[in-house]
């Protein structure tokens, strides 16, 4: 049971950011830049470095270092002409100083700093020659005012017309209206971990006194990443929840089913076995399935899938699989469509830009003549209409937002409720990820290939070798084979990106010939289908490549992947283009062109890809590696925008925090218990609750 009314006690942080002292309507955009529209949102600005002050003298200033010393100023040197700084010459007892201004003051700078005046100034020391200066101080006081300048200042996020001083004193604000909150932490694991109250906590993290304490694994800090996950991990929780009170129609295997699992050309291996019985279990409970089936590149998801909607074939039922291209929703069809109508199943391809037969696909979808829809976002346009949709499959779901899976499953016929969704992912991912972003589905890892599949042999080598691997490459294609070119990364910039594959896709036709195709995410759909199809066929030797382009239709004769500048790219992204290849019967190369020399995070990132073909262990090895930043090489999967956890450094807590939410839940789903309130004080106070949820994603 959801509760929309928020407690009372929250109040105060829930008011508007201008009920903060000095927030009018000339502030008001600069702190929503910083924080938010909430006072809970100032409050939850924490600082991310410390200034560190040494009193001390001219000579004695270290370069770099924030220093204060007590000066007398000498002479004013204003700018001769545009682009030399303004220069407030100073001095104590051992030496000169120079303050440095590069913007223009007028005259103010003479009248607050007049020669004779004694001064205290703070800020970082350089050395210009045998000079000693001060870019901008950030304090100057006179002599009995020199107590305010702190020794240690934390330093807070900034933006235009929001300084971090000013960010700081709205915090404290924000903290000095905090109340103290009922304790939602298990008192078991509060005394073993050692962690203050909530309160506390805040108050040490918006007074830091060394870098320790800025530190993820502080006291502090620790216990407030536990609040967030666990607040989090609530909410999906009551998602799930919420999802399996709600009905679903019950989809059970029959004879279509049967004909279909005896048409597939190899045996289930052990993992698609499980996966299809938990499916199934989902299917035939009259709850609504919320499954996510996720996979290495030809760990046989496909199959699985079908399986699937095989039972809501056999059960009266219609299922639809998406997909986000056209290339892979043309690849889905004609890969599935054989076998379906062969076990007596319609089937029809439902894109965007096809018209032909467009009109007797709709109305074979709206009176359920047509069993099976495969197709792009064209599915969830409001024009199509499903008879009675049981089932919804949709492949990369990475690719589609919630709300563009939620469109697809309400197609389903209201006197059934929702149709079930199963979600896949050819991108293995961390049981961190799977647990922030995917906390509400259930989940079914397939973690073995089915048998057939080509090892891949994986090699890195320099650049200085590229004469050697085009002889090499030019032998393997004069014997049939086929290959792709992945060309570098060269900036989040596909104009670069472009002109990069360009310029190689020109110099490999110099080579090799016409038989060079190329394909990019600014050709036309129309076009870039054309080249796929060219290079499938067989009529396209070598296929060069951008990152931005699908590239994911399966081509068995293609067994050489080149990958160049590879150190530029993910451990995940490497995968899933060494993925490529492999899916025919002839032995399969992938080749890791790099620059040397190699950082070291390079250099194990490639040697994980060289050493291991398990995709659940590269995508751990990724996580660890490059941290939630971006954990797979592709932001659209990315974390929940936390405030205080890092799922890297807090792995631990997340985990824990999980197995706290469901237990929480079970034993007090209605949130009845004290510490239930508590909880439930907890999930609106970080306002991800099951209701609202769907913001995580």
């Amino acid at each position: 049971m959801v509760i929309n009314m928020r407690p009372e006690i929250l109040f105060p942080l829930f008011a508007d950011i201008e009920t903060l002292k000095g927030v009018g309507a000339r502030l008001r955009p600069a702190v929503l830049r910083v924080a938010g529209p909430h006072v809970r949102d100032v409050l939850f600005t924490l600082p991310h470095n410390l200034i560190r002050r040494r009193r001390t003298l001219s000579t004695q200033a270290l370069e770099g270092e924030v220093v204060i010393l007590s000066v007398e100023i000498d002479r004013h040197f204003p700018s001769a002409k545009p682009g030399v700084p303004y220069k407030v010459r100073a001095f104590d007892e051992a030496g000169y100083v120079h303050l440095v201004y590069f913007k223009t003051y007028g005259d103010s700078l003479a009248r607050s700093l007049p020669p004779g005046a004694k001064r205290v100034v703070s800020g970082k020391a350089e050395r210009f020659g045998s000079e000693v200066q001060i870019p901008h101080p950030d304090y100057i006081l006179p002599p009995e005012r020199a107590g305010e300048i702190p020794a240690t200042e934390a330093v807070y996020p900034a933006a235009a017309n929001l300084g971090s001083r000013q960010v700081r004193k709205l915090a404290l604000d924000a903290l000095s209206k905090t109340p103290e909150l009922p304790e939602w932490q298990d008192p078991a694991w509060l005394a073993r971990k050692g962690w203050p109250g909530w309160r506390t906590a805040l108050a040490a993290a918006h007074a830091p006194s060394s870098e320790a304490d800025l530190e993820a694994t502080s006291p502090a800090l620790s216990r407030l990443a536990y609040d967030e996950l666990l607040a989090h991990q609530l909410a999906l929780a009551q998602r799930k929840s919420a999802r399996r009170t709600l009905a679903a129609p019950v989809l059970r295997p029959g004879p279509v089913s049967e004909r279909l699992l005896a048409a597939l050309p190899f045996a289930l291996t052990g993992a698609q076995a499980r996966a299809v019985e938990e499916i199934r279990a989902d299917l035939a409970s009259g709850q609504r399935m919320g499954r996510l089936l996720q996979g290495d590149v030809g760990s046989g998801k496909t199959a699985v899938a079908l399986l699937a909607m095989g039972a809501a074939v056999d059960s009266g039922f219609q299922a639809a699989l998406m997909a986000p291209t056209e290339i892979l929703a043309r690849q889905h069809c004609e890969r599935l469509a054989p076998d379906l109508e062969k076990a007596g199943v319609s089937v029809a391809l439902l894109i965007g830009r096809d018209r032909e037969g467009r009109a007797a696909k709709l109305r074979g979808l709206a009176d359920g003549s047509i069993s099976v829809a495969i197709g792009t976002h064209a599915l969830f346009q409001e024009k199509v209409a499903f008879n009675n949709l049981g089932l919804a499959v949709v492949d990369e779901q990475h690719r589609f937002g919630v709300a563009q899976r939620n469109l697809l499953q309400a197609k389903a016929g209201a006197g059934e409720g929702g149709a079930h969704l199963l979600t896949m992912s050819a991108t293995p991912i961390p049981r961190t990820l799977e647990l922030t972003q995917y906390g509400d589905l259930d989940v079914s890892r397939l973690d073995e290939k089915p048998p057939g599949r080509q090892p891949i042999a994986t090699s890195a080598v320099p650049t200085s070798r590229m004469d050697a691997v085009l002889g090499r490459l030019q032998e393997a294609i004069a014997g049939g084979a086929q290959a792709y070119w992945i060309c570098p990364l060269v900036a989040e910039n596909e104009a670069v990106d472009l002109a990069s594959a360009e310029a190689r896709a020109k110099s490999l036709r110099e080579r090799f010939g016409p038989r060079v195709g190329l394909v990019h995410g600014q050709m036309p759909g129309a076009e870039r289908e054309a080249v796929m199809a060219a290079f499938a066929s067989g009529d396209i030797s070598l296929l060069v490549a951008t990152t931005v382009v699908e590239v994911g239709v399966d081509v068995p004769n293609a067994s050489i992947m080149i990958i160049e500048q590879a150190e530029r790219f993910g451990l995940a992204q490497l995968h899933q283009l060494r993925g490529r290849v492999g899916r025919g019967s002839a032995k399969s190369a992938c080749l890791l062109l790099y620059d040397p020399p190699l950082s070291q995070v390079a250099s194990a990132r490639l040697e994980t890809i060289r050493a291991t073909e398990d995709g659940f262990l590269i995508a751990e090895q990724d996580w660890a590696m490059r941290g939630g930043g971006d954990p797979l090489g592709m932001r659209q999967a990315g974390l929940p925008a936390y405030r205080f956890a890092d799922p890297v450094a807090h792995r631990d807590l997340l985990l824990a925090a999980a197995d706290d939410a469901r237990l929480a839940l079970r034993n007090d789903h209605d949130f009845r218990t004290p510490r239930g309130q508590a909880l439930r004080v907890l999930s609106e106070l970080f306002d991800w609750r099951a209701d609202r949820a769907d913001k995580a994603d």
